[in-house]
């Protein structure tokens, strides 16, 4: 049991890393295609991030997502264990035990909103 959790943290890891290279090497394309002082100054109103600002957005948005859906899965797990051991004795517990999975899925839709909304301000 504790490899398996260990194996899949060690995984989890790999991806973000991974993820990670891909967004800081797409940061860099996109900094090449910076636009001159000229054109900065004509889009003043806007922000316009550098590289680094870009791949700590990217970062940032991964991280949200990531993580609200590993809080998630774990809350996930533990409500629906206990649910179903309180439903094999009271049955008419079901309806009750849902309400609190919705509650714990809903961290991972807020991780969501919060990376849509990083990403929507670059």
């Amino acid at each position: 049991m504790i490899k398996k959790i260990a194996s899949s943290w060690v995984l989890f890891f790999i991806v973000g890393l991974t993820a990670a290279f891909f967004m800081l090497s797409q940061a860099e394309l996109q900094a090449e295609d910076r636009p001159s002082t000229a054109e900065k100054e004509k889009i003043s109103s806007e922000a316009v991030l550098s590289g680094d600002g870009l791949a700590f957005a990217f970062i940032a948005a991964m991280g949200a997502v990531g993580l609200s859906c590993l809080a998630s899965s774990y809350a996930l797990g533990r409500i629906g264990s206990a649910a179903l051991g309180a439903m094999s004795e009271k049955p008419e517990l079901g309806g009750r035990a849902l309400i609190f999975l919705g509650l714990a899925e809903g961290i991972a839709i807020y991780g969501l909103i919060v990376a849509i909304m990083i990403l929507t301000k670059i």
